[in-house]
């Protein structure tokens, strides 16, 4: 998995299926999403849109996600209360639901507090990876956010996918902060690599004055 995203929004995703539904969809090939090239994600997304009974999509945008976490709220946290949204929404019978807490006890715990339905849920860590409903979200998810960056990349020009970990996203941001003042509200601020980038800017521009000094 990518490391987090620093640039973009955070989506969520939940999809509700009968079971020959899901059964269909194992058949087709749809498994977690990190595990499906591109253009077949795009494709998987189309069928799961057409047959599934229901999908929610939640989208929380940088600039959302570090009003959020000014206030205190770390990701995990964001991450459950758009959980919690998506189950009350789709209020369904039973769900399940992936977890990126590693002791998914803890999360299930949170939701069943917070949920408004009364939903038995699954919470599994890498649940996309057992459970083909879990798989189909993650594809759902990963094409929503695939498209918003498309559509930012128009904006803003090509800053790759938006991860911490790819070179074309930091030598965009640092090429975008030699430029401007300071960044768009579709890079979020609260994270350690704009802290990093914003400080080695910083560093240069002193070390530009003492040459100027010396």
């Amino acid at each position: 998995m990518p490391t987090s995203a620093v640039i973009g929004p955070l989506v969520i995703a939940g999809v509700s299926l009968e079971p020959e539904q899901e059964n269909k969809l194992k058949k087709l090939g749809v498994r977690d999403s990190k595990l499906v090239a591109h253009k077949k994600r795009v494709r998987l997304a189309k069928i799961i849109e057409k047959i599934a009974k229901d999908i929610v999509v939640i989208n929380v945008d940088a600039c959302r996600i570090d009003t959020y976490r000014k206030q205190g709220i770390n990701l995990n946290q964001i991450e459950v209360m758009k959980f919690v949204d998506a189950l009350d929404y789709l209020d369904a019978k039973k769900a399940y639901v992936d977890s990126p807490d590693v002791k998914p006890e803890r999360l299930k715990a949170l939701l069943e507090k917070m949920t408004k339905v009364d939903t038995e849920l699954v919470v599994e860590h890498k649940a996309d990876h057992t459970y083909t409903v879990c798989a189909a979200a993650s594809i759902i998810a990963k094409v929503a956010r695939e498209d918003k960056i498309e559509k930012l990349k128009k904006e803003y020009g090509d800053f790759g996918p938006g991860y911490s970990s790819n070179e074309k996203t930091i030598a965009w941001m640092k090429d975008w902060l030699s430029r401007n003042k300071k960044f768009p509200d579709i890079v979020r601020e609260t994270w350690a690599t704009t802290d990093t980038i914003k400080a080695d800017k910083e560093q240069s521009k002193l070390s530009g004055w003492f040459s100027k000094k010396i």
